[in-house]
């Protein structure tokens, strides 16, 4: 399998999912950017899929990115982005979103899992009224400290002020 088969369209998702359910497999969800993938994400990604059995990535495209976090903002677009979340051996597939916020997705994929991080309380999670209403759970997964894009691309742009 090539990690670009693991890239699914919303109706190719809906698909794989009524497979994955008829198998009786619990579908975990998480979203983000994911501009820079580091050990942060890693980690993260990695408890997310030990709650269920896949892991469903929804990731953020390029133009929800700018709008969210500023023009600067991807650093790398939105294939190149998928392919590498797709990569890794504990994430069963990644969908695209373009909304501000993954509540639309959410709703589509009707996970048993909904999962962000622990900088969030449940009750913060987009998503997480209908999740609990179809009888699913909403989890946080402790984050490694220290560990953000935001703070790597600090890192990149105070070195290079240093240098110049």
């Amino acid at each position: 399998m090539n990690s670009s088969d693991k890239i699914y369209t919303l109706p190719q998702l809906q698909e794989k999912l009524q497979v994955w359910r008829a198998q009786g497999q619990k579908i975990v969800f998480t979203n983000g950017c994911f501009d820079l993938l580091h050990l942060g994400h890693v980690d993260y990604l990695e408890k997310a899929r030990q709650l269920g059995d896949k892991l469903v990535l929804g990731l953020n495209t390029d133009a929800s990115i700018s709008r969210i976090k500023g023009p600067s903002r991807p650093l790398q677009d939105e294939m190149s982005r998928a392919r590498v979340m797709a990569s890794l051996l504990f994430v069963d597939a990644v969908v695209l979103f373009d909304d501000n916020t993954p509540l639309e997705l959410i709703k589509a994929v009707q996970p048993d899992i909904l999962v962000k991080g622990d900088d969030y309380a449940v009750e913060q999670i987009v998503g997480h009224e209908v999740v609990m209403a179809k009888g699913g759970e909403v989890k946080t997964v402790p984050l490694v400290k220290g560990y953000s894009t935001t703070n790597i691309v600090k890192k990149i742009e105070n070195q290079l002020n240093e240098n110049r």
